[in-house]
């Protein structure tokens, strides 16, 4: 007596998100189902957003237009999470002086400390 070995077939079916997960439904029967705070763009969207979702990638991924997101269910199979580009921090514009200590430092010319001690006493010499 023989058996057949299921037939895989990781392209996605359907997608749900609710508040705390990511749940992806495989033609396959399967249900991927991740924590939601895996991927920043998704946890922080709208439910409108999160809803606007398209099967791409020949049906083994998922695009969210208006989050310029996308994910695969071979990434989602392994756990992988985001990746995310963004900064911790809003970048600045440097003022004349970071300019000018920027332009020094090449040339020499910069400041420099024959310890830890003497460079914080003079980064707080005017507190």
């Amino acid at each position: 007596m023989g058996f057949s070995a299921p037939k895989i077939d990781e392209r996605v079916m359907s997608v749900l998100i609710d508040g705390e997960r990511l749940a992806v439904d495989l033609m396959d029967g399967r249900t991927i189902a991740v924590p939601l705070a895996w991927y920043p763009r998704l946890f922080n969207a709208t439910s409108e957003q999160r809803g606007r979702w398209e099967v791409a990638g020949g049906g083994f991924g998922i695009h969210w237009p208006d989050l310029d997101e996308d994910l695969s269910t071979e990434g989602l199979l392994r756990g992988a999470r985001a990746h995310d580009k963004a900064l911790p921090f809003e970048p600045l514009i440097p003022n004349a002086t970071t300019i000018e200590a920027m332009e020094e430092a090449p040339a020499g010319r910069g400041a420099s400390f024959t310890s830890v001690e003497a460079l914080m006493a003079d980064l707080n010499a005017d507190d």
